[in-house]
């Protein structure tokens, strides 16, 4: 999604459009807020509730998903889409018991599977209360990180909406760096997940 096109149906529809934005792409739509709300279009403590509220919300559908629709043909989609098998099912169970932190912030992080990682924590029957408490701590790291960067953002290129707008060539920049990095470091990440989801199902055949 292109930083300055959603600068600017932001600024045109306000709230109105910030809902399905933050649903569509939620960090993205979360720093383009933070910016506009260091010039007054929104209040950044408003913010700050509404996507944690909509984190957890789309973090509880998709938990219901896979735990009353682990079976579908959807459900097993989502798995081949992070190379998950159902022999895999029991070490990630293992992974989301034993390491619940690190599973929820390697899983949330994910760029592009964040989603299906949450679904199998519905599939192996995580406990929904110790789900909700881990993905909060994730979802205020997360969401209130980047519009503390928006808001610093937008104080520093500040003063009004042509300023920000005509400097954020060079955020795109630094964030196309950044996504980057981040990117790899996913895609390890996602490596080492899966690694030791294989290591623990061992064990449990032992």
């Amino acid at each position: 999604m292109n930083l300055s096109n959603t600068a600017h149906l932001i600024l045109e529809y306000r709230y109105l459009i910030l809902v399905p934005l933050a649903i569509i792409e939620g960090p993205i739509v979360a720093f383009v807020a933070g910016t506009l709300a260091a010039l007054g279009y929104f209040n950044i403590y408003g913010l700050a509730i509404f996507f944690f509220a909509r984190d957890m919300g789309v973090d509880a559908c998709y938990y219901c998903f896979g735990y009353f629709g682990g079976r579908t043909r959807l459900a097993q989609r989502l798995l081949r889409k992070i190379n998950v098998t159902q022999n895999h099912l029991e070490g990630v169970r293992n992974l989301w018991e034993k390491h619940p932190m690190s599973t929820m912030f390697i899983g949330k992080l994910s760029y592009g599977i964040g989603s299906t990682f949450v679904a199998v924590a519905g599939m192996v029957k995580f406990p929904f209360k110790t789900f909700f408490k881990y993905g909060a701590l994730v979802a205020i790291t997360q969401y209130w990180s980047l519009l503390a960067i928006g808001y610093f953002f937008g104080n520093s290129f500040g003063g009004s909406i042509s300023n920000i707008l005509s400097n954020i060539q060079y955020v795109i920049a630094g964030l196309g760096i950044l996504i980057t990095i981040y990117y790899l470091f996913s895609w390890r990440m996602r490596r080492k997940f899966m690694a030791e989801a294989e290591e623990e199902e061992k064990k449990d055949r032992i």
